[in-house]
């Protein structure tokens, strides 16, 4: 399971929406409790592409959110992006970057404006397992 505060949830709608109609994206860091990953921080980077399509972290900044997470004594947990114009899952672009089989993979769609849906998955290969997510 993974957890995320209402505050962090909005915190990253608004860039997303800030962002659109172009992809945005960011890392999320925090404490592993057992079989939960409870997120304590939210990161918003600039996605380098400028994309509605696919995204790319900004290198410096994910560097500087890599040294923020170790200074904090938070563990990576994953990353999120948005999906302006489809749904909240992985594309299959997404799963062929997926490196990382221990990460949550975050997506926010804003195909409906007015009900954004957010979902996490565990992704291994070209299988994407959704990951109970709870806004608190």
């Amino acid at each position: 399971m993974i957890k995320i505060s209402k505050t962090d949830y909005k915190k990253i709608l608004a860039h997303a929406e800030k962002e659109f109609p172009n992809e945005a994206c960011g890392l999320i860091a925090g404490v592993i409790d057992g079989n939960d990953k409870i997120i304590q921080k939210v990161y918003l980077l600039t996605n380098i592409d400028n994309s509605n399509e696919h995204f790319s972290l900004d290198p410096k900044e994910q560097l500087a959110a890599i040294k923020d997470m170790r200074t904090s004594n938070f563990a990576p947990l994953g990353n999120w992006h948005s999906h302006p114009e489809s749904p909240s899952r992985p594309s299959d672009e997404d799963k062929r970057l997926a490196y990382d089989s221990k990460a949550s993979y975050m997506i926010l769609s804003l195909m409906d404006s007015k009900n954004p849906v957010l979902n996490s998955f565990k992704i291994v290969g070209d299988k994407a397992e959704k990951e109970k997510l709870v806004i608190m």
